[in-house]
This record gives structure tokens, C-alpha cells and sequence, in this order.
């Protein structure tokens, strides 16, 4: 557990607490009256209310669009529901901004709203609560549908038969054990959306910003380190009040209603209601999931592949290199991210299995999500502040950037590694300790065997999710070695319709790396290997 602890002490706690102390500290004083005059002000308060209201609304809206899905997912057989399964979950590890650039390719200007009927959302918060619920659909349908699928149906039938209707036996005996996962999926959305930067900062435009994006603005455009200081602490206790509640809902779930195998409770649909509620999720998928990527495939395609071919010329102005080169930065910082984050997140997933982890040790797996939650942005900044005097004198180093995006994979690699490890029969190992086995033999003997599908989930999840990370690494990432997310960003942010073009190619291509690898872990995926 000390590897673990030292890691996100060393690239996360000091980083960020270095920048909140040079915003808050004056003279070798602190300021903390500037908190009062800070979120005293008319349009941080608008920015903070901004933030929460459309995290609610947001988190309400994937709420009422996802869990019929979730229940297809969880009660129906059919044929492609593999498939199905995976293309869901591909909007969830595309990086935001490949996000906000496939909404706005659907209803910006020129987009196809645009183009058909002379309709564009761009400007109104309704594309962003939009994109919010294609990037979290997969949350709801993962976490609720996966508890939905293993829950006895005969006591819902029980029910049934003492004479409730179907609604009543529904609300009365299945909903209060969906609740905590519901909870669970619920408190994730609004995590994600409440801390919501890439999308924002494309399809806000100057009318709509994030507490996340106003803290970049502070810090990148202003310079104000103060306010941006401010912002996070209010940032952090947000999210830490969200994760010790999701912490809550996830211990209730463990406890739920008594679980079966997830192939006994899902059957063919039978009659006209479940046919039709299949037909619809399958037709929201194809609107809400699908359409948008498509159309981000179709303009990255206007007028041929000139678009792509042009990815191969550097213009020395938006780009040191050609923009194609960030296709294999990004490759290569992800391969060293993934390894980063199996080797942290292993230990950690493995020290959280033990049967005598005492209360501090379980602690640590809350803390162990706050990566996902507090500003990327700052990490990024404290970066830089932190790491740039010996013995870490990382300024100029390219290890930055795989260490920011590990940050992001090591949760993804605990929540995939802790079920099963939590499964393995302790006397396995005790058997082995008896015959000799040392205990890295019995690791490697014992544990490894039973673990190697969920370690290569959790190094496909943290492959992805590192190849897309943006917040942290638009500030440390080097000119001559943006990743692609980076190199999409810098794009939308110049005029013209080959930069535009040219992003929307690159979008097309980390979309298609991000859907390749989603197709992989399916294959791979078991019950037992968490939410994802």
C-alpha cells in the first residue's frame, strides 16, 4: 500500500496543494479572506450556479433516458446485445472533446440540424445537457443494469402472486434494491458533469462555463491564481462530499437482495410492451449515441480524405509538427500511462482485497477516486508549479504527461481488479503459503491466474481513458508533442474550414482507436470484472 499512497501523494496531493497555497498565500501569509471576496462575486456565483444547476439537470435527463436500457440490458436476450453492449460504452471513453466536436458537428454551425431544417443548439445549454447524456448513458446502463441482472426475479414473482400488480411488486420488491446502484450511477453523472471541462469549453462558447473551465480561464487567459485557488477548494469539497456518499451507496449495494447469475434472469422479449421498450432503446441508441459520431465521421469526409491527407503537413503556425504526429504521441504517453496505472492501481486493488484491511486502508478507496472529480486543470497547473526543482524536476520532461493521464486510469484499474480479487478463495493462498510458496510466488501462482482477464480490462480501460485525457495535459503537454486531444483543441480554436476538418479527423481517429479497444474488452469482459 506504501507505492500507492506515495504515488498520489508525490503527483496529486502535493500538485494540487501547491497551487491552492501560491493562490491563497501572500508574503508568506495566508488569504483567506480572499475566499469571501472571491465567491462574493456576481459572476462567480453565476458560474457556480451554472455548474450545479445543469449537473442536476444533466444527471436527471441520463436518469429518465438510460434506465430502460439499463432494464433491456439486464432482462432481455437478443441477438447483437454484445455488440449493442460495447457501442454503448464507447461515448464513455471518448475524451470530452472528441465529445463536444461530434455535438457540435450535429448542431453547430453547418452541422446537420444546420443543413436540414436551419436549427442550431450550439449556442443553448440544451447541446451540452445533450452531450452530458451521450457521454453518461454507459454509467447508468453499466452500474444499474449489471445489479438489475442478477437479481432474483422469483422474488419479484413472490410478490406477484400475493396479489401485487406488476407496477406495485416493481416499486415495492425491485426498486429499493435497484436504489443503491441507482444512487450509485446517479452521484457518478452528477460527479462527471459537475466537473465537466471539454464539453463545456467547445459548445459554451463564452455564454456558459464550469466551475472546471472558469479555473482554466483564471489560470491560462487571467493569470489570477488566487481566484482559480478558490475555485478548486470549492471544486474539492463538492467532490469529496459526492464520492463519501457514493462510498455510502456502494457499500448498501454490496448488500442487496440476494444475486444469481445474470444468464438465468435474461429471456427473449415476450409480448408487444417488451418488444416495443426494446425497439425504442435501440432507437435511442441510434439517435443519441450513434448519430452524432456519424455525423463526425461524415464532415471529417467532406470532400473526400483531403481532410486527412492534410494531417500529414505542418503549418508551422497552430502546430510545431504535422497534426498526424499526435496519433502516435498520444500511442506512445497511453502505453506508459496504462503501465503506470496497472502497476499503482494493482497494488492498491490488491492491499484493498486483504480480509484484514483495517478501516484506514479501506479509506483509501474513496481517495482513490478523487482523480476523476477535482480539476484536472489544477493538476495540470500544479504540475508544473510543483515538479520543477530537484530531486523532481519534471518541468520539461516528458514523463508528465503519462503520469497526469495514469492519475485518471489507476480508478478505473481498482474498480475492474477489487471484485475479483475480493472472490478468491483466501485458502487457495494459505494452501500455497503452507506448501512453501513464497508470497510472491503465491501471487504469481495463485492470484494471477485467476486475475489476468480483469488485469487486461483494467490496463484496456486505462489505455483508453488515458489516450483521452485533456484537462491536465493541455497545459503540460510540449508543442512539439501535443496528444490528440491537445492537437483537436488547437484546431477548433483557429478559423477556417481546414482546421475545422482537420479536427474533425483527428476526433474520427481516436474515436475509432477508443471503439476498437471497447470491442476488445467485451470479448474479455466477465461478470465479475466491476461496473465496466
Amino acid at each position: 500500500m506504501l507505492v500507492p499512497v506515495a504515488f498520489f501523494g508525490v503527483f496529486f496531493a502535493w500538485p494540487v496543494a501547491a497551487i491552492v497555497a501560491r493562490g491563497l498565500k501572500a508574503d508568506g501569509e495566508w488569504r483567506f479572506g480572499r475566499i469571501a471576496d472571491v465567491l462574493g462575486q456576481s459572476d462567480i456565483r453565476h458560474v457556480l450556479w451554472f455548474t450545479t444547476w445543469q449537473a442536476l439537470a444533466s444527471t436527471a435527463l441520463t436518469l429518465l433516458v438510460a434506465l430502460p436500457a439499463a432494464y433491456v440490458f439486464a432482462r432481455l436476450d437478443f441477438p447483437g446485445k454484445q455488440v449493442l453492449r460495447a457501442v454503448v460504452t464507447v461515448p464513455f471513453v471518448l475524451p470530452t472533446v472528441v465529445v463536444g466536436t461530434a455535438f457540435l458537428a450535429l448542431v453547430g454551425r453547418g452541422g446537420l440540424l444546420d443543413e436540414l431544417w436551419g436549427v442550431r443548439l450550439d449556442t443553448t445549454v440544451w447541446a451540452i445537457l445533450l452531450a452530458h447524456v451521450f457521454f453518461n448513458y454507459a454509467v447508468v446502463v453499466r452500474t444499474v443494469g449489471g445489479l438489475w441482472a442478477q437479481l432474483d426475479p422469483r422474488q419479484g414473482e413472490a410478490a406477484r402472486m400475493l396479489g401485487a400488480s406488476p407496477l406495485g411488486a416493481w416499486r415495492k420488491v425491485t426498486l429499493p434494491a435497484l436504489a443503491p446502484a441507482v444512487a450509485a450511477a446517479a452521484l457518478m453523472v452528477f460527479l462527471f458533469t459537475f466537473t465537466s471541462f471539454g464539453v463545456v469549453q467547445i459548445l459554451g462558447g463564452p455564454t456558459f462555463s464550469t466551475l472546471e473551465v472558469e479555473i482554466y480561464r483564471q489560470t491560462s487567459e487571467i493569470f489570477d491564481l488566487s481566484t482559480a485557488a478558490v475555485l478548486t477548494l470549492v471544486q474539492f469539497v463538492a467532490v469529496g462530499a459526492v464520492l463519501a456518499v457514493h462510498a455510502w451507496t456502494v457499500r448498501r449495494r454490496e448488500s442487496a437482495l440476494r444475486l444469481v447469475a445474470p444468464e438465468v434472469t435474461a429471456r427473449r422479449p415476450r409480448g408487444t410492451g417488451q418488444w416495443a421498450l426494446l425497439g425504442g432503446v435501440l432507437a435511442t441508441v441510434a439517435v443519441l449515441l450513434v448519430l452524432p459520431l456519424a455525423v463526425l465521421v461524415r464532415r471529417s469526409l467532406d470532400g473526400g480524405f483531403g481532410y486527412y491527407r492534410a494531417l500529414g503537413d505542418a503549418d508551422g503556425g497552430t502546430f510545431l509538427v504535422a497534426p498526424i504526429e499526435s496519433v502516435v504521441n498520444s500511442l506512445q504517453y497511453a502505453a506508459v500511462a496504462t503501465a503506470v496505472a496497472v502497476l499503482i492501481g494493482g497494488l492498491a486493488a490488491a492491499a484493498l482485497a486483504r480480509r484484514d484491511a483495517g478501516r484506514l486502508v479501506r479509506g483509501f478507496d474513496a481517495l482513490l477516486m478523487l482523480p476523476l472529480g477535482v480539476s484536472a486543470v489544477t493538476v495540470g497547473f500544479g504540475f508544473l508549479i510543483a515538479l520543477d526543482r530537484p530531486p523532481l524536476d519534471l518541468r520539461q520532461s516528458w514523463i508528465l504527461v503519462p503520469l497526469a493521464q495514469a492519475l485518471v486510469g489507476v480508478p478505473f484499474v481498482v474498480r475492474t481488479m477489487l471484485p475479483v480479487l475480493r472472490a478468491v478463495d483466501e485458502r487457495l493462498r494459505e494452501a500455497a503459503a503452507v506448501l512453501g510458496a513464497s508470497p510472491w510466488r503465491v501471487w504469481r501462482e495463485v492470484d494471477l491466474p485467476l486475475v489476468r482477464r480483469a488485469l487486461l480490462i483494467a490496463a484496456g480501460f486505462a489505455f483508453a481513458v488515458s489516450l483521452g485525457e485533456f484537462g491536465a495535459t493541455v497545459f503540460i503537454a510540449r508543442p512539439d508533442n501535443p496528444t490528440l486531444p491537445v492537437a483537436v483543441a488547437r484546431l477548433l480554436s483557429r478559423p477556417g474550414d481546414l482546421n475545422y476538418g482537420q479536427a474533425m479527423a483527428l476526433s474520427t481517429i481516436l474515436m475509432v482507436v477508443c471503439a476498437v479497444a471497447l470491442l476488445v474488452l467485451e470479448r474479455l469482459r466477465t461478470d465479475r470484472t466491476g461496473e465496466f
